[in-house]
Formats: structure tokens, sequence, C-alpha cells
């Protein structure tokens, strides 16, 4: 299954490792610290369109080309789609009143 994150971005629900909401950001000095980190480093892809309403962290596994070893590759969006419809689209949550 995939998980439409915006715009023409789909992500494989294997690769979704968590879903964080604008609001959990704003109050955690450690998250807010953690994503800083992640944007300097050049992992946060922007999807979102200037209004972002959660951030989606994934990773992919890929075998090495010349080895049998494993490669990780972590990659966080940052989405204009709020965290429960996304976790709606995903199939976590069946009932969000």
């Amino acid at each position: 299954m995939f998980l439409h994150l915006g715009k023409d971005l789909v992500i494989p629900l294997k690769e979704l490792i968590a879903i964080i909401d604008i609001e959990s950001v704003i109050k955690s000095e450690n998250t807010k610290n953690f994503l800083k980190v992640a944007e300097e480093e050049g992992f946060i892809y922007d999807v979102s369109e200037d209004n972002i309403k959660s951030y989606i962290i994934t990773e992919k596994i890929n075998k090495g080309k010349k080895s049998l070893t494993k490669v990780r590759k972590s990659v966080i969006y940052s989405s204009n789609i709020s965290s429960k419809t996304l976790l709606k689209r995903a199939g976590f949550i069946d009932n969000i009143e």
C-alpha cells in the first residue's frame, strides 16, 4: 500500500516510521532541534507549499550494489496535510471523530 503526502508524492507504507503533527513540533524543544538538524543536513523534502501541518519520517532500505550489506536512507517530508488525514489514508485509524 501507498500513502499520498501531497502534490504528486506517494510513499510505500513499509517505509513509514512516524507521522508528527505540527502542534507536537511547536510544543517540544527536542523535536524542534531534531527537525532543525535534519533540515541542515538535507534530510527534509518539502511537499507542503508553505503551510506545514505534519512531518512524515521515512526510511528506505536498499541492498548495496557491490555487497550484501543493507544501506539505509532516511527522509523527512513536510506536508500540508494534517496528521489525522494522513493516518486515515494509511489505514491506521478507522474511525476518528
